[in-house]
């Protein structure tokens, strides 16, 4: 076969990419458009919100130059986990900016879009079937999980994309999506080898972050053979090295030699890099590992309260050696106050500067930094409370005593006013776990449309 081409814009849909990069890719003709527009990174409250990290502005912009490119060479475009995280509402929002554009803009072209969300009576039905396992470290699910989840999703692999391609459809949006699914599935469609699908898919799912210098806002092109792929930015600015390839590779993996996925995994024991050109890396010898059974990764988020922050700093070295006791008094003095309060709440401090990234797991025990950031963190089933415990929280630390204390100034400096801030709503993630299923199709419904001149047909 051939070698095909397929073209990654950016990282995720609506954060942005150099147009001259674009079109470069452009020059190249590649076989199709693809771009993931979603991601668990940025927590729970988008999934069960229902509202998107990605603007609308910045998606339309993208999109616009996707759409028109994809019309323009009568090529697909295929777009994943719709609004960031794939739910019903994200692809709703989505799907509206892609009539907008077909309308503004007069385009034809065949349409589908793929639902990713589930009812939870149906997770319930499967739960109580036997179907659904964890993955760790997720606990085993309780059937109170599925029933008081806002929002279910199942992450799609590429059946249903080559069942929309096969359907017809020249511009496909998914819901929540298996992230290399979106680069594979055109591939794994035309008969190329799964495992270099996927493996390249994985490549160029995060845009450039897989060169020197990285990111995941700029364009890379992947060129697709029976045997192998190749990587390449298309900024100029930009190289691929095997080191950047291959560091990427193990991005977002707990064993460097398997990345599970959908039926499967990707085995890269056997994995070899080779520095193609100055700016370009071969790709050779990933398997796929057959699972026997076929699964689906299910996401779901539960409403867990309210948020109220506030964030200040410290520079004052004898309060800085002592942070850890003091705030743990100020935890007690808050208990105290509240001890006959009906309402439950939780107070946390996070300290930057002294394991405010990695807590608990900070290898480094002894720091030198002469200053501190202290975000205090209060969740309550009501907004109301939930400021209040910061407020007293924030107001004790602010002139808490502590032994060597000179001054009897504040301890705390504020860069904000307010210097309290209601966050809303709180979710966490209720449902991480697997679902065992016969066929994925009605799962993963596709709805197709006809668009003729920009209107739907």
């Amino acid at each position: 076969m051939k070698e095909v081409k397929v073209l990654s814009p950016t990282g995720i849909l609506g954060y942005g990419f150099p147009e001259e990069s674009f079109l470069i890719g452009l020059a190249k003709n590649p076989d199709w458009i693809a771009v993931d527009a979603g991601s668990t990174d940025p927590g729970p409250y988008y999934l069960g919100s229902g509202k998107s990290f990605t603007t609308e502005n910045a998606v339309k912009r993208d999109l616009t130059l996707l759409m028109r490119a994809a019309c323009e060479r009568d090529i697909p475009l295929v777009i994943g986990s719709a609004g960031g995280s794939g739910a019903l509402s994200h692809l709703e929002r989505d799907k509206k900016i892609v009539f907008e554009i077909a309308n503004e803009f007069g385009l034809s072209f065949s349409f589908a879009t793929i639902s990713a969300e589930l009812e939870r009576e149906f997770v319930v039905s499967e739960f109580k079937n036997g179907k659904i396992s964890s993955l760790l470290p997720a606990p085993e699910i309780v059937e109170a999980d599925i029933r008081n989840s806002a929002h279910i999703v199942g992450q799609m692999g590429v059946e249903p994309i080559i069942d929309a391609l096969d359907g017809g459809a020249q511009i496909v949006l998914c819901g929540r999506c298996y992230d290399p699914a979106v680069f594979a599935a055109p591939a794994i469609r035309l008969g190329y080898s799964k495992a270099l699908a996927i493996h390249l898919g994985k490549i160029l799912e995060c845009g450039c972050i897989a060169s020197v210098p990285g990111s995941g806002s700029d364009c890379i092109m992947g060129y697709l053979r029976d045997d192998s792929f190749s990587v390449e930015p298309l900024n100029p600015l930009r190289r691929c090295t095997v080191t950047s390839v291959a560091a990427h590779t193990l991005y977002e993996k707990s064993n460097p030699c398997f990345l599970p996925g959908p039926g499967g995994a990707l085995n890269l024991s056997e994995t070899s890099f080779c520095q193609e050109s100055e700016r370009r890396v071969k790709v050779a010898g990933s398997s796929f590992v057959d699972s026997g059974k076929k699964t689906v990764k299910l996401e779901g988020t539960r409403f867990a309260g309210y948020r109220t922050i506030s964030i200040a700093g410290n520079r004052d070295r004898i309060f800085i050696s002592q942070v850890e006791s003091i705030l743990e008094d100020v935890k007690r003095q808050v208990a105290e106050n509240f001890r006959r309060s009906l309402f439950p709440y939780t107070l946390d401090f996070i300290v930057y500067g002294k394991n405010g990234v990695m807590g608990d797991l900070e290898r480094c025990q002894h720091t030198e930094g002469h200053e501190i950031c202290i975000v205090i963190d209060a969740v309550a089933s009501k907004q109301e409370e939930a400021n209040t415990i910061c407020s007293v929280a924030r107001s004790i630390l602010l002139h808490a005593g502590y032994p060597g204390r000179v001054a009897t100034a504040g301890n705390l400096a504020f860069p904000y006013s307010p210097s309290d801030v209601a966050m809303g709503e709180v979710y966490v993630f209720s449902i991480y776990h697997l679902l065992e299923v016969d066929e994925t199709s009605e799962l993963f419904p596709v709805t197709y449309y006809n668009i003729v001149g920009g209107q739907v047909r």
